[in-house]
């Protein structure tokens, strides 16, 4: 099964970039730009990056992010993750960031938005791996900020693809974004948003609802509602689950207590992601295998995730058959 999934063509639709940041490179990364960091050595770092709630974790998360300065900081951040994509057969992957974490400390969108796309051109020509992107608003802060980012972003309209929602969900339901997401969909990005994680079934509706989403980041908590469900799915609108993030912000108690398996009998159209993979113990591939052992997946099952996976990308129909004819080709070879 480990070598059947490290080997299966995948699309990773669920990814902050600030969350791939490894604590060998943050510490390079804080060397070269002479910043000081409370860790003393790369062992500190990983130490630190152990927590058992979202917003613990978002502290380390934003401390981390403190020490990307340059355009090529940025670049490095992104590369390094690309990198990891091409060794596990993550075919496409479709990359969250968040601009507000860099911005507010005085570093311009554009610095930021550069430093990602170039990483993003090179691994498309160097690693043979494609990738779009994902403005995300924080919710913690307020609309007019979101608003303030929104009109930043307008110049590199080329380099994003679509507006995600993400940061501390209790407390910011989508409600409170209701406004700049319309304004965001009239500029032409496609709506996506973080619900359900920690926030309940309601915050699931009013994504749905106000903010009119293409697809669930997260989405766990929908289970609550029978009648939510059933809309999902007549919408036919996929969730990007994350195990093992799922796990470490005791989202799930045990991964033998995760409800995919449920959600995917249920008829839910359900991809598996890393999250923030530097913070939660494993890529894509280590997802995959960690929740293939505790559900007992079939190889069936885990074709059918790869497929949603390609399926429910942000990708023209002649690309994602390319992707899709290539999985088939596998799973026919292998199953």
């Amino acid at each position: 099964m480990k070598n059947f999934i490290e080997n299966l063509p995948k699309a990773e639709l669920h990814l902050h970039i600030e969350g791939t940041f490894e604590p060998a490179l943050m510490f390079k990364i804080a060397k070269r730009n002479h910043i000081k960091i409370p860790y003393k050595s790369v062992k500190e770092i990983e130490d630190a990056y152990k927590f058992d709630c979202l917003q613990d974790f978002l502290d380390i998360y934003y401390q981390g992010a403190s020490v990307l300065i340059n355009e090529h900081d940025f670049y490095d951040l992104t590369y390094s993750y690309l990198e990891k994509c091409a060794i596990q057969n993550v075919r496409h992957t479709e990359i969250m960031f968040d601009p507000q974490t860099h911005t507010e400390r005085g570093v311009a969108f554009e610095t930021v938005i550069n430093g990602i796309s170039k990483a993003c051109e090179d691994a498309k020509d160097k690693l043979g791996v494609s990738s779009l992107l994902i403005m995300s608003y924080l919710r913690h802060l307020s609309e007019k900020d979101a608003f303030k980012t929104l009109k930043q972003s307008l110049p590199f309209k080329d380099k994003i693809t679509a507006v995600g929602l993400d940061s501390s969900e209790k407390g910011n339901p989508p409600s409170k974004f209701k406004n700049v997401f319309e304004a965001s969909v009239k500029a032409g990005y496609i709506p996506l948003a973080h619900a359900g994680e920690e926030g309940n079934a309601d915050y699931v509706w009013e994504a749905l609802d106000l903010l009119k989403i293409k697809r669930i980041d997260h989405g766990n908590n929908a289970l609550q509602d029978p009648q939510l469900i059933k809309e999902i799915i007549k919408r036919d609108i996929a969730l990007t689950i994350c195990p093992l993030s799922n796990t470490a912000l005791q989202v799930v108690s045990d991964l033998k207590d995760h409800p995919l398996k449920k959600m995917m009998a249920l008829g839910l159209k359900v991809t598996i992601n890393s999250d923030d993979p530097a913070y939660f113990g494993g890529q894509v591939n280590q997802n995959y295998i960690e929740i293939q052992k505790a559900l007992n997946l079939s190889k069936q099952d885990l074709y059918e995730l790869a497929k949603n996976s390609f399926q429910y990308a942000l990708l023209d129909d002649k690309t994602k058959q390319i992707y899709l004819d290539e999985l088939e080709t596998y799973y026919e070879k292998y199953n």
